[in-house]
C-alpha cells in the first residue's frame, strides 16, 4: 500500500487544528487558537471555547487541503480526536468530522488525544523502537506510557494522581499574577533565577507514597507548599523573588518527571523515551530530560514546539498509524468520551 494521506481534525480544548499527514510527511498544519478569549477569566471557558470551534472548523479544514493541494477527495481518511478533552469542544469536532466522512464516503477514525501526543514524534524522529516509553506532559495529564507496538499494544505505567504538571504551573502563575496562561510565564522567569533558592518538594518521590507509586505523579503538594511559602513571605512584609521561585518550581516538577521516567526505561529496558503534550514546550524540563538522558544512556525525543501543543498533525499521523496497521475505522455513530482512558486508541 502506498503512504496514507490522512486529514487530522483537533477540537479537544481551546484549538481548532487541521492537517494533512501522508505517510512520516507533514503537507499542511492549520491552528486557530481562542486562548486571548479565555485569558480575561484565568482559564478556559468551554462554552467560549466550542462556539469559538464551530467559527474555525470549516476555515481550518479548508486551508489544511488547500495548503496540501489537495481536496477531500485525494485523502484515504479522516481521524478526529474523540477524547479525553471537553465535552462541548469534542462534540464540534466530532459532528464536523462525521459530516466531512459521510460526504465524501471516506472512513473515519475516532481518536484518543493523548497517544497523539506521543504519535506526532515519527512525524520527526521516524519510526518507534520497539519497547518506548513515552511521558506525556499537557495541561491535565502527566503519564507514563509504555508503547510495545504502535498503535496496538500500549499499557500505562504511571499517571497523575492529582494535579498534573501543567496544572501545577497555571496555580502557582496565578497566585504569582501571571496571565493566563501561565506556564509560559513561569518558564521565562524561571530562566533568570537561582532553582536552589526555595526548597520545593518532590511529589512522590520519598518514603511509603514514593515506594507504592514510583511512576506515578502528584503535583498538587507542590502547588500547595510553594503558595504557603509566598503567603508566609507576603506576611512578612518581604518582597517576592519572582524568578527564584519560578526557577524553584520548575527545577522540582522537571526533576520528578525526569527521574520516574528514566527508572521506567530502566524497568522496561528501554533506550527510547518519548516526550508529549503541550507542557513539554517547557524549556527546564526538557533539558532536564535532555540531561538524563545522556547521564543514563536513553535516547529523549522531544519534538519541536509547534509539534507539542495541541495540533491537527498528531491526530492525522495517529490516523496514518491505524490505517497502517489494518484497524477497523471508527462505527458512524461512535459517541465522543471525554474521560476516554489511555488505554483505548481509537473508538
Amino acid at each position: 500500500m502506498s503512504e496514507p494521506i490522512v486529514l487530522g481534525i483537533e477540537s479537544t480544548c481551546d484549538e481548532t487544528a487541521a492537517a494533512i499527514v501522508q505517510g512520516r510527511t507533514l503537507l499542511s498544519n492549520v491552528v486557530a487558537s481562542s486562548m486571548e478569549e479565555h485569558a480575561r477569566y484565568g482559564g478556559v471557558i468551554p462554552e467560549i471555547a466550542s462556539r469559538a470551534h464551530a467559527e474555525a472548523f470549516v476555515p481550518c479544514v479548508s486551508k489544511a487541503l488547500a495548503d496540501a493541494n489537495m481536496t477531500l477527495a485525494d485523502v484515504d481518511a479522516i481521524a478526529v480526536s474523540a477524547g479525553p478533552g471537553l465535552a462541548g469542544c469534542l462534540a464540534v469536532g466530532v459532528s464536523g468530522a462525521k459530516a466531512l466522512a459521510w460526504a465524501s464516503g471516506k472512513p473515519l477514525y475516532g481518536i484518543n488525544h493523548v497517544i497523539g501526543h506521543i504519535a506526532v514524534t515519527q512525524l520527526q524522529f521516524g519510526a518507534f523502537p520497539p519497547d518506548t516509553l513515552a511521558l506525556i506532559v499537557s495541561g491535565g495529564h502527566t503519564s507514563l506510557l509504555h508503547v510495545e507496538d504502535m498503535p496496538r499494544k500500549i499499557d500505562v505505567v504511571g499517571t497523575t494522581l492529582d494535579d498534573a504538571a501543567g496544572e501545577c504551573f497555571d496555580k502557582v502563575a496565578r497566585l504569582l499574577g501571571f496571565p493566563y496562561p501561565g506556564g509560559p510565564h513561569i518558564d521565562r522567569h524561571a530562566q533568570h533565577g537561582d532553582s536552589h533558592a526555595i526548597r520545593v518538594p518532590q511529589g512522590l518521590t520519598q518514603g511509603k507514597a514514593g515506594a507504592a507509586h514510583p511512576y506515578d505523579f502528584s503535583f498538587s503538594g507542590v502547588k500547595t507548599a510553594v503558595a504557603r511559602w509566598v503567603e508566609s513571605e507576603q506576611a512578612a512584609g518581604r518582597e517576592i523573588p519572582v524568578n527564584d521561585v519560578c526557577a524553584s518550581l520548575a527545577d522540582s516538577v522537571a526533576t520528578v518527571l525526569a527521574r520516574k521516567a528514566m527508572r521506567g526505561c530502566e524497568q522496561y529496558d528501554s533506550n527510547t523515551l518519548i516526550v508529549g503534550g503541550g507542557f513539554s514546550a517547557n524549556s527546564q524540563l526538557r533539558a532536564k530530560l535532555l540531561e538524563y538522558g545522556e547521564k543514563y544512556g536513553v535516547e529523549v525525543r522531544i519534538p519541536q514546539i509547534k509539534l507539542c501543543t495541541d495540533n491537527g498533525a498528531m491526530v492525522a499521523m495517529l490516523g496514518v498509524n491505524l490505517v497502517e496497521v489494518g484497524v477497523a475505522p471508527s462505527a458512524p455513530d461512535f459517541a465522543i468520551d471525554s474521560a476516554m482512558p489511555l488505554t483505548k486508541v481509537s473508538m
